[in-house]
């Protein structure tokens, strides 16, 4: 195990934890992690049919069944000890052998996941005489598609053949032009059908051992191993990769005990969410969140690297070139691409009929176009060299270009979305379950939908593409672009605007009637810039009321709304990245006391929720609950819900860089985040900055040459 780079300093009797009990629902499934490799069990370590269970490769389940017995009996865990997110060990004990009154036989299962899975088994006889044992592991695969697993609807295993050979169990299907199989194999075991099984002697006092290894194919070509049993668990590439993440980022030290291990609890989730394309393993981008989402989101993705552009920058630019790559080229209705648009989702599945659009890419999504341009202009401001934007310039050209000619569907200078099948999502922001966009009387929307922060999002696009065409030499193209953003500026205000509520509109509804429900979507808003100045401090305000904040976090959709509901998906939840986007606006616009509110609403949250964010939670209030309540499906970790410790860090430091101007700004740290120091932001070729700061002051060191500290 590496060290660390967060870690707490001592903390003053300011900065100690406000005490709250922590919440959670009762662990009943343990989630492991590797690109996107995932492992979902029971706490006894074993995978059982007719649960959301088992080994997943390539978005498809290559183990549906995987149960340990000793002489025909299940085991009985004792607990689950964690190491790194793709490594676990399930300890249980055997049942009690005859003529002894307590179990003496304790069993040990160390799992590796990644592309496949290692089981390390040991068997401790703790008794007075030898034990002989049959070891038993029941195996099967079914390869369901990962929506039909997560949905509950079970795959037929009459497509699924299975032998054995050797020391292997061998399993294979064909569904259309889908070839999978599986290969699980145990040196010395006996086989049966779905059985391998070892009948052994294990001396008194002593122990005996065994690996069982799983090897996923797809088309005949069975996947290297990752974890090779001849090789030490160190030198392996996924423990590598987790050691160079760590070594990478940024040194942070925080007097806040409870920031600090929330922040060094999302450098390991995050690192582990990881995800590659693997004929361009050089390009790092994260994966949604674990166990469903262990693929590529447009959306995620790009939030989630915006959060960690000061801490990450790697990240950024992997997540960027990855996008381009699979940007939309052409047009198909089925999929929804269109020439410039960038993804909503990529799946791998055995099953591809079951995925959004019915195909492996999917581009169902009003905002991950303008998000992409945003976050290439955010990285050229910290540091990005022409050389590292090159690879993206005609992506983030065609990505501005799309905005303004496809997104705008009807001319009316805003952005919206109508599908155009019903294989594709029907709500297509980031609220996009299918009743998230609705009036305050509870109304739902009808498409095509002008959502106010996608307007917020090409605003900013459109800014950000100036400054890049400005540094790509072509000032009057950046001059256009800045116009056009003006325009959507003045246009926004004048139509999303409610007078009488001092508020914006939640969108723009097919009739081009205000969807009026107060909303956290206009929080984005504040985020981007759209607002008008004259303004801010009335949307600020109504952001923080009771009627939005929980004490916790913003909701969703205000409790006054006829469709609030807090313990909903959308309509009254919680959602943390939602949470800090808000506070990052209030930051940007000079808000800092209500920004401060929010992040210390948050850092309670963290507490109580033991330093790791779910995606989601109840949006009851405070005063009420006086716990965040936990929302039962939620994705834990979730990648911006991991990246949200770092983005409060970056706002209660007021810190901000902009080399494209020459500017670079820290404040004060909160009294309740105390003593706070961050070594090695990078700056990209300008070199990397140093910030140490307390409630009084803050100090920059590393500060390029031209550049103007405030």
């Amino acid at each position: 195990m590496t060290e660390q780079s967060v870690r707490p300093l001592m903390p003053s009797e300011d900065v100690r934890p406000a005490g709250l009990p922590a919440v959670s629902l009762p662990q009943t499934q343990v989630t492991q992690v590797e690109g996107s490799t995932f492992c979902v069990s029971g706490i006894h370590g074993d995978i059982r049919p007719g649960r959301a269970e088992g080994l997943f490769v390539r978005d498809t389940r290559v183990l549906s069944r995987w149960e340990l017995r000793v002489d025909g009996e299940l085991l009985e865990p004792l607990t689950v000890i964690p190491a790194e997110p793709f490594e676990q060990r399930f300890v249980a004990r055997a049942p009690v052998r005859e003529g002894l009154v307590e179990p003496t036989l304790i069993v040990e299962r160390r799992r590796l996941v990644g592309q496949g899975m290692r089981e390390d088994i040991t068997v401790h006889n703790y008794g007075p005489e030898a034990a002989g044992i049959h070891l038993s592991l029941t195996v099967e695969a079914d390869f369901a598609d990962l929506f039909q697993v997560k949905e509950g609807r079970s795959a037929s295993l009459a497509s699924v053949a299975h032998h054995q050979s050797g020391n292997d169990l061998i399993f294979t299907s064909e569904r259309g032009d889908q070839n999978r199989g599986v290969r699980v194999s145990s040196a010395g075991a006996v086989t049966a059908p779905h059985t391998l099984t070892h009948r052994v002697v294990v001396p008194a006092h002593g122990q005996w051992s065994a690996s069982v290894t799983v090897h996923p194919s797809a088309s005949g070509e069975e996947f290297d191993a990752v974890f090779p049993t001849e090789q030490d668990i160190e030198t392996t590439e996924p423990a590598q990769r987790m050691h160079s993440w760590r070594e990478t980022t940024p040194r942070i030290e925080v007097e806040n005990t409870v920031l600090a291990g929330a922040l060094a609890t999302s450098e390991q989730d995050l690192g582990a969410l990881r995800i590659t394309d693997p004929e361009h393993p050089e390009d790092d981008v994260v994966a949604a969140g674990a166990p469903w989402f262990m693929a590529l989101f447009g959306r995620d993705s790009l939030l989630t690297s915006w959060m960690l552009l000061p801490f990450a920058p790697s990240l950024v630019l992997g997540t960027l070139t990855t996008l381009a790559r699979l940007q939309g080229s052409g047009v198909d209705l089925m999929t929804e691409e269109e020439p410039g648009k960038i993804l909503h989702e990529v799946r791998h599945g055995a099953d591809l009929s079951l995925a959004l659009g019915g195909d492996s890419v999917y581009y169902g999504s009003i905002d991950s176009t303008p998000l992409f341009v945003m976050l290439a202009g955010r990285a050229l401001q910290w540091g990005a060299s022409a050389e590292q934007l090159e690879p993206v310039k005609d992506a983030v050209r065609a990505a501005a270009a799309w905005i303004r000619d496809y997104g705008d569907r009807d001319g009316d200078g805003f952005v919206e979305y109508q599908r155009y099948s019903d294989k594709g999502l029907a709500n297509q922001g980031w609220k996009d379950s299918h009743d998230s966009i609705a009036t305050a009387e509870g109304v739902q929307a009808v498409a095509p939908i002008a959502l106010a922060e996608v307007q917020g999002y090409a605003y900013a696009a459109y800014r950000a593409v100036a400054d890049l065409e400005d540094f790509w030499g072509r000032p009057e193209v950046a001059e256009r672009w800045r116009s056009e953003a003006a325009a959507l500026k003045a246009r926004f205000h004048e139509v999303f605007w409610m007078p009488e509520r001092r508020f914006y509109a939640m969108a723009l509804d097919g009739h081009k009637q205000q969807v009026d429900a107060l909303s956290s979507n206009i929080g984005h808003c504040l985020w981007t810039g759209i607002v008008a100045e004259k303004y801010v401090d009335d949307v600020v305000d109504t952001l923080i009321s009771e009627d939005l904040f929980t004490g916790f976090g913003i909701r969703t959709r205000s409790a006054s709304s006829q469709a609030f509901n807090p313990a909903s998906y959308h309509n009254g939840s919680v959602w943390p990245h939602d949470t800090v986007i808000t506070a990052a606006g209030m930051q940007r616009v000079g808000r800092r006391d209500a920004a401060l509110r929010v992040l210390s609403g948050l850092t309670d949250a963290l507490e109580a929720f033991g330093g790791r964010l779910p995606e989601l939670f109840c949006g009851f209030s405070r005063q009420d609950m006086p716990v965040p309540v936990p929302y039962p499906t939620s994705c834990s970790p979730q990648a911006w819900a991991a990246a949200v410790p770092y983005e409060m860090l970056r706002i209660g430091l007021g810190l901000d860089v902009d080399l494209t101007r020459g500017r670079v700004c820290a404040e004060a740290a909160p009294k309740f985040f105390g003593a706070v120091s961050v070594r090695g932001i990078s700056l990209g070729q300008k070199g990397s900055l140093d910030v140490v700061a307390d409630e009084h002051q803050a100090q920059l060191s590393g500060i390029p040459e031209g550049v103007q500290p405030r």
